[in-house]
């Protein structure tokens, strides 16, 4: 058969449901940040992966700053869910973080904040697909879930 063809069950799938979202970007940021930098940030980092919004799933940081202002109105004007990440599952994916900063490693015992919340939020077996990058206020890193 054809793709398109009307047996073709992925297609339909997709059709019906769009893309999948399956994209997590971990977020680190300053207290005096806007969520306007976080989502610049966040958008900028989809286009530079190459990734369209709409596979955006979950905005993820740790638990202790999930719950501020600017990440939950970044990731609603996002469409995606805010999430938290425990301290314990941020330091179990630090060996896969590839960016080490000094001043993460002395305040949580991580390389990056972004790309461990991106990895830990993303679930197990989650890939790092696009490194920390940054703004003045803010650190990104984005993280394909597992299939």
């Amino acid at each position: 058969m054809a793709a398109g063809d009307a047996g073709d069950a992925v297609d339909l799938d997709q059709a019906v449901s769009g893309p999948p979202r399956d994209i997590v970007a971990g977020i680190g940021f300053r207290h005096a940040t806007q969520a306007g930098e976080i989502v610049a940030l966040v958008q900028q980092g989809l286009e530079a992966s190459g990734r369209p919004p709409s596979r955006l799933r979950a905005l993820a940081t740790a638990e202790d700053r999930a719950g501020e202002a600017a990440f939950c109105e970044a990731a609603e004007r996002l469409g995606c869910s805010a999430i938290g990440v425990a301290s314990e599952a941020l330091r179990a994916v630090d060996a896969r973080v590839p960016t080490r900063s000094a001043r993460m490693e002395a305040e949580r015992g991580i390389g990056s904040l972004a790309e461990a919340a991106a990895l830990a939020g993303a679930g197990a077996g989650a890939v790092l697909i696009l490194p920390r990058i940054a703004s003045a206020g803010a650190t990104l890193a984005l993280a394909n879930v597992s299939a």
